[in-house]
């Protein structure tokens, strides 16, 4: 069975969070103290250099390995520029249509008798909302 993209990131991602938080204990030495500095400056703002060296490796190397176990999966990964984009339908965007919306295209839906603008009854110049007597600009409401 082949795993989604999500799930595969999702394992990579535990992983390289698991070797970062190996290589920070194992960079103090056993010290507590040691440990417990080095995690509390690592914050939002950390840069990749910030990092002690080991965790900087650790990441490095989780990082190749999230690369090749895409790949491995049978995902691509490429720069943007060099990937396919999805085929696309021959039907041109004006008529791609929700089917339960109707037919696409001019004249194809039901109008109402009469209704030559394709409008509606009632919709003529003028009708649109806010626009009945006492709506114009300028006008308020009168205060009570």
């Amino acid at each position: 069975m082949t795993r989604s993209a999500t799930d595969v990131m999702h394992d990579v991602l535990v992983s390289a969070v698991l070797d970062a938080i190996a290589a920070l204990k194992a960079g103090a030495g056993g010290m507590p103290n040691t440990l417990l500095r080095d995690v509390g400056a690592i914050h939002a703002n950390t840069a990749f250099a910030d990092l002690p060296p080991a965790v900087r490796e650790a990441v490095a190397t989780n990082v190749r390995a999230a690369f090749m176990r895409l790949l491995r999966e049978g995902y691509t990964v490429a720069p943007k520029q060099h990937v396919q984009p999805p085929a696309t339908s021959a039907r041109p965007h004006a008529q791609r249509r929700d089917p339960r919306r109707g037919p696409a295209g001019p004249g194809a839906g039901r109008r109402p008798p009469g209704d030559v603008t394709g409008k509606g009854p009632g919709k003529g110049p003028g009708k649109g909302p806010g626009k009945g007597p006492g709506k114009g600009p300028g006008k308020s409401r009168p205060k009570a």
